[in-house]
C-alpha cells in the first residue's frame, strides 16, 4: 500500500507541474513532453522489481526462485527495501537524471 500511496502522490505532483508548465508558456506540446519525461522519471524510480535488482550483479541473467523472494521479503521486513544507498545505483540514476532535467529544462525554457 506504500508503494500506491507514493504513486499517486508522486502523479498528483507531475499533474501540478504539467498544469504550471501549461501556464507559463501556454504549449500543449512543452505539457505533454513535462508528462512524459515526469512519467518516465516516476516509473524509473517506483516501478523496478527491486527484489530481481539487489542481488549479485552475475544473477541478473536468471529468473528470481520462490526462495530468494520470501528470503528478500523477510531480510527487509524491518526497513524500507526501496531507499537503500548502493554507489553504482546512484551514479546512475544521478547522470541520468540529470541529462533528462536538463534537457527537460532547455526545451520548456525556449
Amino acid at each position: 500500500m506504500a508503494e500506491d500511496a507514493a504513486l499517486k502522490s508522486s502523479l498528483v505532483f507531475l499533474a501540478a507541474v504539467v498544469v504550471l508548465v501549461g501556464i507559463s508558456t501556454h504549449s500543449f506540446k512543452k505539457m505533454a513532453v513535462t508528462y512524459l519525461v515526469g512519467v518516465f522519471a516516476i516509473a524509473g524510480i517506483l516501478l523496478p522489481d527491486w527484489c530481481f535488482f539487489d542481488r549479485d550483479f552475475s544473477r541478473w541473467i536468471s529468473p528470481v526462485t520462490e526462495e530468494e523472494r520470501e528470503s528478500y521479503r523477510i531480510s527487509t521486513a524491518s526497513r524500507n527495501p526501496r531507499f537503500r544507498i548502493y554507489p553504482i545505483r546512484l551514479a546512475v540514476y544521478a547522470i541520468v537524471y540529470s541529462v533528462a532535467l536538463y534537457k527537460w529544462w532547455k526545451f520548456v525554457s525556449t
